[in-house]
């Protein structure tokens, strides 16, 4: 049995649209899923479901999961990608990993894998769901020239903005950068609305001004119908966000760095999961911030900074 040439594993909200896009792209596309019904859809547009990890083992090979523990579960036995790849001949193959993972974790599988002869190339995405199912993601590359190369016009389906930044794991750091800025924006947002609330102001007033000024983001067009509903069923969870942030600290950490932003954040989010608002949306932050406002307990300054 020949190898496949592209192959897509986890079918999850960013896997499943991801996968219709590259099938509608490539015109052929393997793929995987823990629950095998989530395949369902793709196998009737085209798609070749593949029965475990080793008969998906393509020459480019696309993962799209929460994390490194997911992606190494794949790899061993005689059901995993590594035998996979084995029995099929691909000498070379690429692993590309698209979820948000730690950029020190990253560099460390890379460098395992390079003993069996697979390349690794992370390629974390944003853009949310919606992005995914418009093609309109931003891909953050890393990864050696020659396999980023070889994976490049599948990554060129998966996004429209698609950018190599160095070694393997640069993708992974420019992903922990977009993330400081997503979740403060976030934060700041739902601040906002916690004190509009308070002082009487209509919250969608205050959205619309802000759409037309330099408060407007691609957070806010996203996230708007969530604050006016308070609808914050799934979508990106606030667990996976603090994730994200502790791979900002971890990497800070690495260069010598403190990030003062990065650390309130972490610790913002930290007590919404503590809260039990965890698996809801990230922009359900603003439950956590109007308890904290509400309960006087934040921490306020002790007397007013001096002026000059």
């Amino acid at each position: 049995m020949s190898a496949p040439a592209v192959s897509l594993l986890g079918l999850g909200r960013m896997g499943e649209p991801i996968a219709r896009r590259l099938l509608a792209s490539l015109g052929e596309l393997t793929v995987w899923n823990r629950s095998i019904g989530k395949a369902d859809a793709l196998v009737e547009a085209g798609a070749l479901l593949a029965p475990t990890p080793a008969e998906a083992a393509a020459t480019v090979t696309l993962t799209v999961l929460t994390d490194l523990d997911d992606v190494e579960q794949l790899l061993g036995g005689p059901d995993g990608l590594l035998a996979g790849w084995q029995a099929h001949g691909v000498e070379h193959p690429v692993l590309v990993v698209h979820g948000t993972v730690s950029p020190v974790g990253i560099a460390a599988l890379g460098a395992r894998l390079a003993d069996h002869g697979v390349e690794v190339v992370d390629a974390p995405l944003s853009g949310g769901v919606a992005g995914a199912e418009s093609g309109a993601l931003s891909v953050m590359v890393g990864g050696a020239p020659d396999a980023v190369a070889r994976a490049w016009p599948v990554l060129d389906a998966v996004g429209s903005t698609v950018i190599h930044l160095g070694a393997l794991g640069t993708g992974e750091t420019a992903k922990a950068c977009n993330q400081v800025v997503v979740a403060a924006t976030v934060t700041a947002l739902s601040e906002a609305l916690v004190l509009a609330d308070a002082s009487g102001i209509d919250r969608g007033a205050l959205l619309r001004l802000f759409e037309g000024g330099l408060g407007s983001s691609e957070v806010l067009r996203q996230k708007k119908e969530r604050w006016l509903s308070s609808d914050f069923a799934g979508g990106g969870s606030s667990s996976n966000q603090l994730k994200d942030l502790l791979f900002v600290t971890e990497t800070a950490r690495s260069h010598g760095l403190v990030l003062p932003v990065a650390v309130t954040l972490t610790d913002v989010f930290e007590r919404a999961v503590r809260d039990g608002d965890g698996e809801l949306d990230h922009s359900a932050i603003e439950l956590s911030i109007a308890r904290l406002a509400a309960s006087g307990t934040g921490d306020e300054p002790t007397s007013p900074p001096a002026l000059d």
